[in-house]
């Protein structure tokens, strides 16, 4: 009874702060806003973002597993990307890496926060946790070649003197992210679905929900409805406390990448959140969609709308990771394959990913 009536009151919260948010935004739209304003629109924002999530949550369970963990690695995308353009728009030359930095951040945040903590958390729970190598691997070796082509890359061409892209090569890096990004989404829906859902501890594919009923369809027609109005009044609000983010990591003297590292923070909050909470209900798996399929979307959709965004913002569009970052990078394409062959994980795995997710943040704040 207890969790019905809590579904009742979170339903009433996400409907509820969607609207005042877009009520608020505007108000406050083309306006220089104190500081209490600037809070406040902080605070819708989170709200909106929370908001986002459990609509598109409330829509996932509707369309089931792995469908689910696809909606919500889209919608969580959909918000990343529109801060990105957001930021990038009023940002000038300050912006040129911003792109990088969060999509970076978003993979180091999903391939080795999200899944180290549901390792953990699974195995915790039963010794070790089970998942599907199959669809693991398939997911990890498309994140990296994808991470590799745009992000390690640039910084080894030769045709630019900063680690960039020519036109000619980012279009190249965007045509080759959709296409890869359009086959993963085929593979874990279509064509290798059995791939990508939870397994027992014997390995047996589960393939019934086993969740609460799944909500009618006028439910998540309002809530694909609700989603939209957040994702409006998340790009709006976060035009408006952007300069504040700026300002602030300028005042405490942190490197420009930190904004990065707090919009991907930001957006993959409750991402991170619904992960634990299937990994403590030995779905696993589920926890790996929504980490990894996070990672993919995050690249194979923000490079091409920054892309295409660059046609008409000035200044340069810098991608290429630096030395530091490029070593994490290969750490994580290590360590990931060695975790996810074989289909299983002790705590040990789940550390380790861990340790490397708070190498990358301690390298973040002091390079």
């Amino acid at each position: 009874m207890s969790t019905s009536v809590d579904r009742v009151r979170l339903t009433h919260w996400a409907t509820l702060v969607p609207v005042l948010a877009v009520v608020l935004l505007g108000f406050s739209w083309g306006r220089e806003m104190p500081g209490a304003v600037v809070a406040l629109l902080a605070c819708f924002l989170g709200g909106a973002v929370l908001a986002a999530v459990h609509h598109a949550e409330v829509v996932a369970h509707r369309v089931g597993e792995p469908f689910g963990s696809l909606v919500l690695a889209v919608a969580v995308t959909i918000i990343e990307v529109a801060l990105i353009v957001t930021l990038m728009a009023d940002g000038g030359d300050k912006s040129a890496s911003l792109a990088r930095d969060t999509v970076f951040a978003a993979v180091m945040i999903t391939t080795n926060g999200i899944v180290g903590i549901s390792l953990l958390v699974g195995s915790l729970k039963r010794r070790v946790a089970v998942f599907n190598p199959e669809g693991s691997v398939a997911a990890f070796g498309a994140i990296a070649t994808l991470a590799g082509l745009s992000l390690a890359l640039p910084t080894f061409t030769t045709s630019t003197p900063e680690a960039e892209f020519t036109p000619t090569q980012l279009v190249f890096a965007a045509v080759a992210a959709v296409f890869l990004y359009g086959m993963f989404v085929v593979t874990q829906t279509v064509r290798h679905r059995d791939y990508f859902l939870p397994v027992t501890q014997q390995g047996k594919v589960i393939d019934e929900d086993e969740h609460a009923d799944p909500p009618p369809a006028k439910v998540a027609l309002i809530s694909l409805a609700l989603l939209a109005v957040s994702l409006v009044a998340v790009v709006g609000l976060a035009k408006g406390v952007s300069p504040t983010i700026e300002a602030g990591v300028d005042a405490a003297g942190l490197p420009a990448s930190v904004v990065g590292v707090v919009i991907a923070l930001l957006v993959l909050l409750p991402e991170s959140i619904a992960a634990v909470r299937a990994a403590r209900r030995d779905r696993v798996q589920t926890s790996l969609n929504l980490g990894l399929g996070s990672a993919m979307a995050s690249i194979g959709l923000t490079i091409p709308a920054v892309a295409l965004a660059s046609v008409w913002m000035e200044g340069p569009l810098l991608l290429g990771l630096g030395a530091t970052h490029m070593v994490l990078l290969a750490l994580t394409v290590a360590v990931g394959t060695l975790t996810f062959v074989p289909g299983r994980a002790t705590p040990l795995q789940g550390g380790v990913h861990l340790s490397l997710f708070a190498a990358y943040l301690v390298l973040a704040v002091s390079p």
